[in-house]
């Protein structure tokens, strides 16, 4: 059945993305809006912070992570909240665009259940990153790390995490001012970049070292 005019598509959705827009509602079963905000999240690829205590329980290696094995239940996982921006138009969206290898999972996986993760959007070298959960302390942010790992390993060059929230900046997230954000994705655009660079067998140590923040040039 041929789609009906004013519904998106997954080939809209990803040119909304090169654009610098993404799509939210405002709650399960409100309407899909497209936003552009005056303010952009983002970490910097080379200013990924992670505490001493996060890189302790990563040595200790008591989880596994796993990469787009579960894209549909992290997304459900994300979306089961009393507030949330994900409707079934935009559920419905992304899982297309996970079959299309545009939308990716990672997932952190404890006695064999699922219990944290993220997933989001590749584009040229940008990633953009939609939502996280956890219900197991730092399965988000250790996530995040793996995905940081991932994206250096692969030569990405932009990380978007639409806002920012007090979870993002204590990984190094920022804001940084619309045009300044164009100026980077503009840039992604025009890149190449590898997601399947990092073996799925990497080790903590391997995934730390690629995730060390650079020393800052004065």
């Amino acid at each position: 059945m041929p789609r009906d005019e004013t519904e998106i598509t997954p080939e809209l959705l990803l040119n909304a993305y090169a654009a610098g827009v993404f799509p939210m509602a405002e709650h399960r079963g409100g309407h899909t809006q497209w936003i552009d905000p005056r303010r952009r999240g983002i970490i910097p690829l080379d200013r990924l912070h992670v505490s001493k205590s996060l890189k302790k329980r990563i040595r200790r290696g008591e989880f596994e992570v796993r990469v787009d094995t579960a894209f549909e239940q992290v997304m459900q996982n994300c979306a089961n909240r009393d507030e949330t921006w994900i409707n079934d138009e935009i559920f419905n969206l992304y899982v297309e665009l996970h079959h299309l290898q545009q939308a990716h999972s990672i997932e952190y996986w404890k006695d064999g259940q699922l219990q944290g993760g993220l997933y989001g959007i590749r584009l040229g070298s940008a990633f953009f990153g939609e939502s996280m959960f956890s219900t197991s302390p730092d399965a988000s942010k250790i996530a995040l790390v793996w995905l940081t790992a991932r994206l250096r390993a692969g030569q990405f060059t932009l990380l978007d995490t639409q806002f920012i929230t007090d979870h993002l900046a204590t990984m190094g997230g920022i804001e940084i001012g619309r045009s300044a954000y164009h100026r980077r994705l503009n840039y992604a655009m025009q890149q190449l970049a590898d997601w399947n660079a990092l073996p799925l067998n990497a080790t903590a140590d391997e995934v730390l070292a690629l995730t060390a923040a650079l020393p800052v040039v004065r």
